[in-house]
């Protein structure tokens, strides 16, 4: 992989003195891809080693057969309160002035505090075409390219659109890979975090037959031992993957915010915020399977004293961005079937090449680490 990144940028709002941060950790053909979170406290250190994960995340899905070449990784942050009022305009002086590598190399979404619904109308509002505009020129036909992923983001699946499902889908299809390797019987999960990738995950977790007996969202967690009522929280949730208290049913309890580890349950999704787990609280983690469905949630340190299966990050939470390209490359078709099939065909392949490894993590690195040469070999 990458000892050093290709860029880093450091910017501070005129207007808040927010910080902000891109890092571009490597280029292909050009161009990188990794999406923009905000959130207070967000440091240079975070976005690089998140950058560094999407090099990784990209390279894991590279098929020499597919028209979707693997781009490089980067990231960008905003040291900022996603729910203070002046979040926008923060995003918007933000976005202006990165515009310059968002028109050339960097292709970038919604992640952690942020909506691309918002992206989009800020995108629109600074003059920029798109925030994926830079992947343009290696397009062949970028009119019908860009069409067919207009049309998958016009798809719906039971109320919830098709770009918000096909990241916790695969994170889903990842848990239940683990769930088949430990042999757990009528497992149980807890998932913190209840945004795009969190509900998901929970929605198919619960439709494969896994009891989701625990949400957290940022206001504090909700649980039920016999399970709570997964799609009517989904369906009522606010944009920041706020869970309708008023939705709960009678038998639902509801505990602290930080009492998410407390919860019972035989996997463990991390959804949320990077570190979540660390050497504080890894002794509450009691969970025998950990599917990382947030960025960078478990620690190395933590790591090291937590005695359960980890899946990575790279590999879990990837489909949203390879589902993006697969679209718009071509690879797929604009329908949640065509996606979904993709996902589960690939999160199934992956997690079977790293879960017996001694390290699933370092199995991962390695598996990218020899794509990514293959792609520098071949670009």
């Amino acid at each position: 992989m990458c000892s050093m990144s290709y860029l880093q940028v450091t910017w501070t709002d005129p207007a808040t003195q927010a910080r902000g941060y891109l890092v571009i950790d490597r280029l292909v053909r050009g161009v990188s891809s990794g999406g923009l979170r905000m959130r207070a406290g967000c440091t240079l250190d975070e976005v690089r080693g998140l950058a560094e994960g999407m090099t990784a995340k990209e390279a894991l899905n590279y098929d020499p057969e597919a028209s979707y070449v693997p781009l490089g990784g980067a990231k960008g942050g905003i040291d900022f309160d996603p729910y203070d009022p002046r979040a926008k305009e923060v995003l918007t002086a933000y976005l202006f002035a990165m515009s310059p590598y968002i028109e050339r190399f960097w292709t970038m979404g919604e992640d952690l505090g942020l909506r691309q619904s918002t992206i989009d109308e800020v995108i629109e509002k600074i003059g920029l075409q798109s925030s994926i505009q830079a992947v343009y020129p290696l397009l062949d036909d970028e009119q019908k390219a860009r069409r067919r992923l207009a049309d998958a983001f016009d798809v719906t699946v039971d109320g919830v659109s098709l770009d918000e499902l096909v990241g916790g889908y695969g994170v889903a299809e990842a848990a239940l890979a683990g769930i088949e390797r430990l042999n757990l019987r009528k497992p149980t999960a807890m998932i913190q975090g209840f945004g795009s990738m969190g509900g998901a995950t929970a929605r198919y977790l619960a439709q494969a037959g896994v009891k989701i007996v625990g949400l957290a969202d940022v206001h504090g967690v909700v649980a039920n031992p016999d399970g709570l009522d997964v799609e009517t929280l989904l369906l009522s949730r606010d944009s920041h993957g706020g869970i309708d208290r008023s939705k709960l049913r009678e038998t639902d309890v509801q505990l602290d915010r930080d009492k998410w580890l407390d919860v019972e349950a035989d996997v463990l999704v991390p959804a949320a915020t990077s570190y979540a787990i660390n050497e504080d609280n890894a002794h509450r983690v009691k969970a025998r399977l950990i599917v990382e469905a947030a960025n960078m949630p478990v620690t190395k340190e933590a790591e090291e004293r937590i005695n359960a299966l980890i899946i990575p990050d790279v590999v879990a939470n990837s489909a949203t961005n390879s589902w993006w390209w697969w679209t718009l490359f071509g690879d797929i078709e604009a329908t949640a079937e065509s996606a979904f099939a993709k996902i589960s065909t690939n999160m199934r392949r992956l997690v079977a090449k790293i879960v017996d490894a001694p390290s699933p993590r370092q199995a991962a690195a390695q598996i990218a680490a020899d794509a990514v040469q293959e792609i520098a070999q071949r670009f």
